[in-house]
């Protein structure tokens, strides 16, 4: 993307996000349509992100480029849903997005902007990224707050529930969730912060899935299970269409509980995917090429990642996880990582008297398989990763942000990573990037 088209593509944007903001929340149709059946959320997010200038003696076709750079990604959503009888819902979402990642998303595992996909465009393009059905049953007549979710109705839910999802959305409106590190457009940008990882999630490269899901929880557990469409290639837009053979089920018991009064949950989610993945052997045996090409057959990859979440003070929690998968076979949806763990905390604005601000400082570390690890040091290229060498080192990022409250639906936030060992490798960096977000809803 040349420079004058970045400050093209950034005006539209940030007018977007103001005119949202200066609407003074929903628009007229939004007021009271819950009462009627219906809701209507929005909203706007831009990104503009860089890196200074970093050590790189060599650098291949995965490489984050060693020169001082910036890129911007904007993505806005319209979500529309309709009660259609007792307990169930329709959702549809339709999504613009435009921009790209730095170095177009490749260089860091723990990529520094989930915003960002590995399909950029020039453009605005439009599609539909959720439409979802969503019956919720009640097994108690006990009710407790509901959630901050947009993507259900407002109000109370039954304490004990059993809710149905079939349809198009992302495996993390469902999995892996987590109070303080889990929403890119108003907590952590990292990808690696926003779910485990080394969990190569069901996606296609714009981290869109089709499948079903049913969960049931009580307030002190939860139960989750799931089955997903995959990519039909590495990294690929399209979604394998035999359903039978291609799949991902995804599996998570949650643990809801109170320390001295304040809430915290426990999440251990296994995933089995079953694609047309290579082995590491079977990449060196056919030839490097064949990394984008599909083998004859599916292979199996088990996932697993532990979550915590914890309530330090009114203001301040905690969170981490630990993911892994097998590294027997090359990743085929999320991002190239086969070990990780992650923690950080987040704290709330009220001690300085600014309640709706929100401080977070998380970090990752990575580390790879065996097979990857010897594909990278014979000059290989994966999905996100290849420098064309490698001098081996578990890749580092740390992220700290301040996410402000500028007025009602408009928040700014700022944003620093330091990513030592990008792509796990020695030779490289450490790379310093920044970022500003602006995010605008109703």
């Amino acid at each position: 993307m040349t420079p004058d088209r970045g400050r093209a593509a950034r005006a539209p944007a940030a007018a977007l996000a103001l005119a949202l903001a200066s609407a003074g929340g929903a628009p007229a149709f939004a007021v009271g349509a819950e009462e009627r059946g219906w809701f209507l959320r929005g909203q706007a997010t831009f990104v503009l992100q860089g890196h200074s200038a970093f050590r790189s003696p060599y650098r291949g076709e995965g490489s984050l480029a060693a020169p001082a750079n910036a890129r911007n990604t904007f993505s806005s959503d319209l979500l529309l849903g309709r009660a259609l009888w007792k307990g169930a819902e329709l959702v549809l979402n339709a999504s613009v997005t435009r921009g790209f990642g730095l170095s177009n998303s490749t260089g860091v595992a723990a990529f520094p902007n989930n915003e960002a996909f590995r399909l950029g465009t020039t453009a605005p393009y439009l599609y539909t990224p959720r439409l979802l059905v969503r019956q919720t049953i009640a097994l108690s007549a006990e009710t407790v707050p509901g959630e901050e979710d947009p993507l259900r109705f407002a109000g109370p839910l039954p304490r004990e529930r059993l809710t149905l999802t079939a349809g198009k959305m992302s495996v993390w409106d469902i999995f892996d969730r987590n109070r303080y590190a889990h929403d890119p457009r108003t907590q952590f940008l990292n990808w690696a912060l926003v779910g485990g990882g080394a969990f190569d999630y069901a996606a296609d490269a714009r981290g869109w899935t089709e499948g079903v899901a049913a969960e049931w929880e009580n307030g002190a557990w939860g139960l989750r299970v799931g089955a997903f469409r995959v990519a039909r290639r590495v990294n690929g837009l399209f979604l394998d269409p035999a359903l039978t053979r291609a799949w991902q089920l995804l599996g998570q018991v949650d643990r809801f509980y109170a320390l001295d009064g304040r809430p915290g949950a426990l999440r251990l989610t296994y995933g089995a995917s079953r694609a047309r993945q290579s082995r590491w052997d079977e990449i060196f045996r056919n030839g490097f090429d064949s990394f984008r090409q599909n083998p004859a057959g599916y292979r199996l990859k088990h996932n697993l990642t532990l979550g915590w979440e914890q309530a330090l003070a009114d203001d301040l929690g905690a969170f981490a996880r630990l993911s892994w998968n097998d590294g027997r076979t090359q990743s085929w949806m999320f991002t190239e990582m086969d070990r990780a763990v992650s923690a950080g905390l987040s704290l709330a604005g009220p001690r300085w008297g600014r309640p709706e601000d929100t401080v977070g400082l998380g970090s990752n570390i990575g580390w790879i398989s065996a097979g990857r690890r010897r594909y990278l040091e014979a000059g290989g290229i994966g999905f996100i990763t290849g420098d064309g060498r490698l001098r081996y080192a578990p890749e580092w990022v740390t992220e700290l942000y301040y996410d402000a409250r500028l007025a009602p639906g408009l928040n700014a936030a700022a944003n620093y990573q330091l990513a030592v060992n990008p792509a796990y490798n020695a030779d490289r960096g450490p790379a310093h990037l920044f970022a500003l977000r602006l995010r605008a809803s109703f």
